[in-house]
């Protein structure tokens, strides 16, 4: 993954020597709000109302990140308000592309640019930073309105809820701050905590993540055993932020990124609590596992220099959950 330095595109990965082989992830440069009536978010400028079919959601299927907020796309039915555009899976030296030469790879379907970064610069032509996804982008003012995740699928959850009618709460004010504790230790130990582990380029730097990461997955596993969701009976956000790095956990986190005391399959709870989750009506169908192997496999030189894709075990996604 490379970066923009004033503009101008640089193949450059992440520097862990000055932190002692550890990886240190960079804040998203973007963060305004879509609110129901343009007023301001947390965060940033205002001005960014919901309006059916303004905005634009740019995503990887292998990313996380980026899927969160196609999940809460398809659960707030918001897929005829906001169209997507769909980087290819192989993440080389121009970073995410818009090449479409994978199922699945869209192109970019406003402007037909050719990378990723061709957005940030659309927005920002002096732009310094990291070129991720998801982008959220506004038609109407040509900018980013956001490229942080956790920011993008509160707006889905509430925003547009006047003009779809669908009032389906992840983030309900009576669980908020119960939420919050639990999103912070399976963001930095899980969620994170994969590519703390994967991107180590020290003994020391990998223990450091590798361990806390199972400490979550046997707590997770514990409190699964007495609460159908993280939250007790309510699906919530904290279970969907979660569900992105279960679902990709055998796949490719075991093994790529050496994060392989247990499997997922190997936790009764964790596993049956997943395969629900994917089960969700809308959700299986923002899972591509095409994309999501072969992009860490194929992308990650540093880890895999040979770029060899793993044939991966046969997982039975559609097997019944029993947590009903």
């Amino acid at each position: 993954m490379g970066m923009l330095v004033d503009g101008t595109w640089q193949d450059t990965w992440y520097d862990t020597t000055s932190t002692g082989g550890a990886f240190k992830r960079t804040e998203a440069a973007f963060r305004n709000w879509i609110t129901a009536d343009g007023s301001a978010g947390p965060s940033g400028e205002d001005g960014f109302k919901a309006e059916s079919g303004r905005y634009h959601l740019y995503v990887s299927y292998a990313c996380p990140w980026a899927h969160r907020t196609l999940i809460f796309r398809a659960l707030k039915g918001l897929e005829d308000h906001i169209d997507v555009s769909v980087v290819h899976p192989d993440m080389l030296d121009d970073g995410w592309t818009f090449e479409t030469d994978a199922h699945g790879a869209t192109g970019d379907r406003l402007y037909g640019l050719p990378f990723a970064r061709d957005i940030y610069l659309k927005a920002k032509p002096a732009m310094t930073g990291r070129v991720t996804v998801p982008i959220l982008w506004d038609k109407s003012r040509e900018t980013i309105v956001s490229n942080e995740s956790s920011e993008i699928i509160r707006m889905f959850n509430a925003a547009f809820d006047g003009i779809t009618g669908n009032t389906a709460d992840f983030w309900p004010a009576d669980l908020r701050d119960a939420i919050e504790p639990v999103n912070a230790r399976i963001y930095d130990t899980l969620n994170n905590g994969v590519y703390k582990s994967g991107f180590a380029t020290t003994q020391e730097a990998y223990d450091a993540a590798v361990h806390p990461l199972f400490d979550t997955l046997d707590w997770i596993e514990d409190r699964l055993a007495s609460t159908r969701y993280l939250m007790g009976d309510r699906v919530t956000e904290a279970d969907w932020r979660l569900f992105t790095t279960l679902v990709r956990f055998d796949p490719v986190y075991h093994l790529h990124f050496k994060c392989n005391r247990r499997r997922i399959v190997d936790y009764p709870n964790l596993w049956a609590y997943t395969r629900e989750l994917y089960q969700w009506p809308g959700v299986s169908g923002t899972v591509n596992f095409d994309h999501i192997v072969r992009h860490y496999h194929y992308s990650h030189d540093s880890i895999n220099p040979h770029r060899i894709v793993p044939i991966n075990p046969v997982l039975d996604w559609e097997a019944p959950h029993g947590r009903g």
